[in-house]
């Protein structure tokens, strides 16, 4: 049986998606300007089927996205992890119902798996991506740090903007060696 861990930030816990993730995700699908970057609007089976592949994602590739859940709550708010469809690259994604937006929740969430992915799954790169008119994706890329690598051609036929993030830990001890030096 797969094991997939729990996550813990300050205010979020990123926990296994299960049947109780079903409110967000039809939530979030349904709403058509909350999911527009995300192929939205979706129906309530859709979004349903869109959990179910988020979970299969973990028992097929070995990684996949968390439900975010709200420690002051319990409240599942979203999704941050990993995607990777057929033929396409491997991505560090996320999705945010509109009420929990605009408190940071999003990048408390991307920093903690982005240090998984580098500090437990051992990954060389992580990279992510998004639709040229995703604005509010590419401040938070931006926010991470991220780095621009290249354009490239997808599968759908767009081209997106490719950026390597850097592991957080890894950005922070530099930091306070940094610090440190200048003392």
């Amino acid at each position: 049986m797969l094991h997939i861990p729990t996550l813990r930030t300050e205010r979020l816990s990123l926990v296994p998606l299960d049947h109780r993730c079903e409110p967000a995700y039809q939530a979030f699908y349904t709403d058509a300007k909350a999911s527009a970057n995300y192929g939205g609007p979706l129906s309530a089976g859709a979004a349903w089927a869109r959990l179910a592949a988020d979970l299969g994602t973990w028992y097929l590739q070995g990684f996949g996205v968390w439900a975010v859940r709200q420690k002051v709550d319990q409240q599942i708010v979203g999704v941050c992890g990993f995607w990777q469809g057929k033929g396409w690259p491997r991505e560090l994604t996320w999705w945010l119902l509109p009420q929990a937006r605009g408190q940071g929740l999003a990048k408390e969430a991307s920093l903690a798996v982005i240090s998984h992915a580098y500090e437990v799954l051992g990954w060389p790169v992580v990279e992510t991506y998004m639709n040229d008119s995703n604005a509010s994706a590419r401040a938070l890329v931006l926010s991470l740090d991220g780095e621009f690598q290249e354009r490239r051609s997808f599968p759908d036929g767009l081209e997106r903007d490719i950026f390597r993030l850097p592991n957080p830990d890894r950005v922070c001890r530099e930091r306070r060696a940094g610090l440190s030096n200048q003392l």
